[in-house]
């Protein structure tokens, strides 16, 4: 029960989402997939990732979740069995079709994807007989509602807890196919709620020189109502983000895992403390969606005003020696000599302050400046491979 269910665009974010505390990660392949620019996962790294996921006794769910065309339905069934042979647990899809024929061919569950937008207890009770394992609500419920359709099934419920919520219904938006002739529900999103927009009246623009206006809602952070869903039995906690970067990945299903397991042990901290460890990462501004009520305009995003991360990733540790006290890392953003720096790892945390940076060939460095450079330094910090650092 609380499964954590992160997003991962390719096999290094599997990895770390597991390593991270992810008790499952859903992917996409490259074929029926809705976010086919963060689909990089050919079969041979699905079963890679699949291998990797269940020696850490985590599970891994494949999207298949397009609104099928005629010309769509062509070698579904086959990449589904090949799904199968790799590995997966289960499929995600909101077409019927799709849904069918995980159920009667293959021995993967077969997931309600949220862009079937399924909202009630009927809606539910007909997906139960169609021989499904699980829901993914609609994004469009509050707490009371998602407690009625908890209280009325015994399939596993599915709830969306952080991340990007798409300004149209259940995510089936078509500002993207009239702008740029991209289809949002077939894998090509624009994202054109997000663009820069201006505003006239008439021929009169309106917004000041620089400042634009968006069509787009906060992001989701369902920190506050945790303990609510937990209390209701929620099955699992999904993250949004296939895009989203490692460092991200990293911290919020780090901040996420930590929060249920405090909760469990009755251990929680304030809310202000997990809250704090989310604005690290690369994040939008944030609010709790439809959770608390209807939304107002203070949860809607106009101006574009974006939230900084107060922590910079720099790094991510490779290599450590316990004896020589070097770490091996690989740097992904500039940093110097003399820097202070936060751990920030998969099993502990902590400040280090370093000296001298050196390249492999053992010279000395003025900065860490090029990308995925590989650079060593020393500290009596015991680091683990695949701890990130970051400015402190």
């Amino acid at each position: 029960m609380y499964e954590i269910l992160a997003p991962a665009g390719d096999l290094e974010k599997l990895k770390i989402a597991v390593l991270y505390g992810a008790d499952a990660v859903f992917i996409g392949g490259l074929k029926f997939s809705l976010r086919s620019r963060a689909s990089n996962f050919t079969m041979e790294d699905i079963k890679k990732g699949c291998e990797f996921a269940h020696q850490h006794n985590a599970k891994v769910h494949v999207t298949c979740n397009i609104v099928m065309h005629e010309i769509d339905i062509e070698g579904i069934l086959e990449y589904l069995k090949e799904l199968e042979r790799a590995g997966v647990d289960c499929v995600i899809a909101s077409s019927i079709t799709i849904l069918k024929l995980v159920i009667d061919h293959t021995t993967m569950e077969a997931h309600v994807s949220t862009q079937a937008s399924c909202l009630n207890q009927e809606a539910v009770a007909f997906y139960k007989e169609l021989g499904v394992n699980r829901i993914v609500l609609g994004r469009e419920l509050t707490l009371e509602e998602i407690a009625v359709i908890k209280a009325n099934t015994d399939l596993d419920i599915e709830v969306f807890i952080h991340g990007g919520m798409c300004v149209s219904y259940s995510g089936r938006c078509m500002l993207s196919n009239t702008m740029t002739n991209r289809d949002a529900n077939r894998g090509g999103c624009a994202h054109s709620c997000r663009w820069n927009y201006n505003l006239y009246q008439e021929q009169t623009k309106l917004n000041p020189p620089g400042d634009y206006f968006a069509m787009s809602s906060k992001d989701l952070c369902a920190i506050q109502a945790i303990p609510q869903l937990m209390e209701m039995g929620i099955d699992s906690f999904k993250i949004e983000g296939r895009m989203k970067s490692l460092h991200y990945i990293a911290t919020i299903v780090k901040t996420y895992r930590m929060l249920v397991d405090d909760i469990k042990n009755q251990q929680r901290k304030p809310d202000s403390f997990y809250e704090a460890m989310i604005n690290k990462a690369e994040n939008r501004l944030t609010s709790t969606g439809f959770l608390f009520g209807l939304p107002k305009v203070e949860q809607q995003l106009y101006d574009l005003d974006a939230s900084i991360p107060s922590k910079d990733f720099v790094g991510i540790v490779l290599e450590y020696d316990a004896k020589t006290k070097k770490a091996i890392v690989e740097q992904r953003n500039h940093f110097v000599p003399h820097s202070s720096l936060e751990v920030f790892g998969p099993n502990h945390s902590g400040i280090i302050q370093i000296e001298e940076i050196f390249d492999l060939e053992g010279n000395s460095l003025d900065a860490a400046r090029h990308a995925r450079q590989i650079v060593s330094f020393c500290t009596d910090f015991p680091l683990e491979k695949n701890d990130l650092l970051r400015l402190n």
